[in-house]
């Protein structure tokens, strides 16, 4: 069965080889992203010629994560141009490496209002779509570093946290209504968004660090760095047309994509998680 498909951050990353991947395969995708006229441009003509020559149709909608008007406008053109909204895939991000404490808060909360509370923006404006169906999947793009830690990535793998915890109270919350809520964890991979990683505004904090300012590129790199040692993506949008293909109720809340290093140690902590949270339910009767 063809889907109905709405995806955040098409333009570029994930979200775009997301959009090719499911265009090829006939769904129909709604393309959000912001800067159609401007930035995002080139993208939005690449993928509306991609459509003419595979079976698959492409909406191409502006939609701001961080603005209440920008989504609720963008979901009313999807219904109004498809008239249905089958399966939602929040996939807009920014990312950041550095010093945790050079991240000013203000900086911080953009990645929250993007990373987070972006994802609570669209889930608000589709969810009375779905409940009404009874019927829906909600995707959301977290990380391996949603629930295994890295030094100097503390301000994006709190906000990744957030979209893990997020995610699995919802999917509590809707499984009686008919609508699955699944996280994808991808690992490293090269994409665009690797190469535009934020570092921390503050850098007279990060220069205070003396000796060990530049540590954090021990770690992750120069920014801008092209590490070509990392895997092309498409696992991802594999893994998310794998679970746009199951069955409703039967998909698994977590799915890890990690060719880099394995997968194992966050496959270890999700099946921890569900053997606790499996028992909590059942202790408190949720199920």
């Amino acid at each position: 069965m063809k889907e109905t498909v709405l995806i955040t951050g098409s333009s570029s990353g994930f979200g775009r080889l997301i959009t090719e991947t499911l265009i090829k395969e006939g769904h129909t995708v709604f393309a959000t992203m912001i800067g159609l006229e401007t930035f995002s441009a080139q993208a939005v003509v690449e993928l509306r010629a991609l459509a003419e020559q595979n079976p698959g149709t492409v909406h191409v909608i502006e939609l701001d994560v961080t603005d209440d008007t920008s989504v609720e406008q963008a979901v009313a053109e999807a219904l109004a141009l498809e008239s249905r909204i089958d399966v939602v895939i929040n996939n807009a991000g920014i990312g950041s490496t550095g010093w945790t404490e050079a991240f000013p808060p203000a900086q911080f909360e953009k990645m929250l209002a993007v990373n987070v509370v972006g994802v609570q923006r669209v889930m608000r404006a589709v969810l009375p779509h779905m409940r009404v169906h009874k019927a829906g999947l909600v995707i959301n793009i977290s990380s391996i570093q949603g629930r295994v830690v890295f030094p100097y990535s503390g301000a994006y793998t709190a906000t990744k946290f957030a979209v893990e915890g997020l995610s699995e109270s919802y999917r509590y919350e809707l499984r009686p209504l008919g609508i699955d809520v699944c996280v994808v964890q991808p690992g490293g991979f090269r994409t665009a968004f690797e190469a535009v990683q934020r570092g921390p505004a503050d850098e007279e904090r990060t220069a205070s660090y003396g000796e060990l300012a530049e540590a954090p590129y021990q770690v992750w790199g120069q920014p801008g760095e092209d590490k070509d040692f990392l895997p092309h993506p498409q696992p991802v949008p594999d893994a998310i047309l794998a679970l746009i293909r199951q069955p409703n109720g039967q998909r698994h809340l977590r799915t890890t994509v990690d060719p880099l290093l394995g997968g194992e140690e966050p496959g270890m902590i999700n099946e921890a998680a569900e053997r606790a949270q499996a028992q909590l339910a059942e202790k408190l009767g949720w199920w």
